[in-house]
């Protein structure tokens, strides 16, 4: 039997570990249908802490929990809190397959974010491809349809835009902080915020339903470690467009589970976006550009946060400014 060889293994272990997260994402569409999303992220959180806690044993690490940078880390928090209640909100009423298209623009919100916060620069062919991955944006959302921008649209884009702002604070504190704190602090936040806010929403949670927030927490654990080893194996710019794979599932999974058949402008409009993704991954693991990788491959992502962080999660490993022509 042929060995297969790292990169075609690494993108068959991405497959499969964003199919996990889209599997997992059904359910935190099922679970919106009953809960608000403060009670979802109470819920997640909670299950998540022993998930964490395996993470953190596991850090031979010897330091301090402080933050060194706590301006850039309560940054990382605003965007992680952002993400995750605007993007459960949007899984409980938009279809997945539109869910996931607006989603997919966190990458390029993350190109323009890093102007400012990173020194990065934003040569004429990175700018293109943002405008066109935005262009794609209009198609999906068709301003003047009959469905119109609705506040669902609007999460979804807060989603896409709380995760790659929670992406660019993670990269530039990702060298000195430890990925306990980048990964601890998002966590303890949402915890006692939404804890505080809990009972303005609370509806009680049968066994049922609690044992799907712990599967959540369990798929999220199971998909972060396969998505982990398949950037171990793989180059990461063949392991991440497996990422854009889940809009498949979404589609799949709306289909038979909730009806929601994905029209024309939807499937060209995420095309559209996908494609400027793949371009600007491509740019940036090419010449005297700073090569990225998702954060996936550390311990930093937070393992309970919606798709949006799987879209926009990249963070820097040489310390070159970027730049293109």
């Amino acid at each position: 039997m042929a060995t297969l060889t790292p990169n075609l293994k690494g993108a068959l272990l991405g497959l499969a570990g964003f199919a996990i997260y889209a599997t997992n994402d059904v359910i935190v569409k099922v679970l919106g249908q009953t809960y608000a999303p403060i009670q979802t992220l109470f819920f997640l959180v909670l299950f998540g802490f022993p998930v964490a806690l395996v993470m953190l044993v596991s850090d031979p690490t010897e330091a301090s929990l402080r933050a060194r940078r706590p301006l850039w880390v309560g940054v990382r928090v605003v965007g992680y809190l952002v993400n995750s209640l605007c993007g459960f909100y949007a899984f409980a009423v938009l279809p997945l397959a539109q869910v996931y298209s607006l989603l997919f623009t966190g990458p390029l919100m993350i190109t323009l974010l890093a102007v400012p916060i990173l020194g990065e620069r934003l040569g004429i062919q990175r700018l293109g491809a943002v405008l066109v991955g935005f262009a794609g944006v209009l198609v999906v959302l068709r301003p003047g349809g009959d469905a119109g921008l609705g506040p669902g649209h609007l999460a979804a884009f807060g989603a896409a835009f709380g995760g790659a702002l929670a992406a660019v604070a993670g990269r530039k504190v990702g060298e000195v902080e430890r990925s306990a704190v980048l990964l601890l602090y998002p966590m303890l936040a949402a915890f006692v915020l939404t804890g505080a806010a809990l009972p303005s929403v609370y509806i009680p949670v049968p066994l049922d339903h609690l044992a799907l927030f712990a599967l959540v927490a369990a798929l999220n654990f199971a998909a972060s470690l396969t998505v982990i080893a398949a950037f171990r194996s793989g180059e990461a710019a063949v392991v991440s467009p497996m990422n854009y794979s889940q809009i498949l599932w979404a589609t799949a999974f709306g289909a038979l589970l909730f009806g929601e058949f994905p029209d024309l402008g939807t499937l060209l409009g995420s095309a559209i976006i996908i494609s400027s993704g793949i371009y600007i991954l491509i740019r940036e693991q090419t010449g005297t550009r700073s090569v990225m990788r998702p954060v996936l491959t550390t311990l930093s992502r937070v393992p309970i946060a919606p798709a949006a962080w799987r879209a926009a999660g990249l963070r820097r490993r040489s310390g070159r400014p970027s730049g293109d022509s």
